[in-house]
């Protein structure tokens, strides 16, 4: 798996990931070039256009650890709503590794520990703009 699955993000998204990362410090900001190359892949749409198939900011999705088998169910969300059960930032490796992809593809994604884990989106049971809730 070299090449990477085409990615879709919300204007509303983007703003916000882009306004978080500006504000860091540089020496913080290094550690998220990864996200920030998604950022810059991405097709990015208004939130109304943004099929329901696709991971943005503040939906509930379940993905499989290729490797474990694992199936987990997240919400991704901002660092502030990070913390709480079942809920993943942005700036951890694996929101990062899942903004923007679609149910059913694949990505593979550095870990902390320099290895690359392969995940696939098995489903979304919650996606904001798909819900109406574009401003959220």
């Amino acid at each position: 798996m070299s090449s990477k699955p085409p990615i879709v993000i919300s204007t509303l998204d983007l703003k916000r990931i882009e306004a978080l990362l500006e504000r860091m410090p540089p020496i913080e900001a290094v550690k998220y070039e990864e996200l920030r190359g998604e950022l810059d892949r991405a097709d990015v749409l208004e939130p109304a256009a943004i099929p329901a198939d696709v991971v943005t900011m503040n939906s509930v999705v379940t993905f499989k650890d290729e490797d474990s088998g694992d199936e987990v169910t997240i919400t991704l969300v901002y660092p502030s709503g990070a913390g709480a059960p079942g809920t993943v930032s942005i700036f951890a490796p694996v929101g990062s590794a899942l903004l923007g992809l679609r149910v059913g593809q694949h990505i593979e994604w550095p870990t902390p520990d320099g290895r690359r884990r392969p995940l696939c989106v098995l489903e979304i049971e919650y996606q904001p703009e798909a819900s109406g809730d574009l401003h959220r």
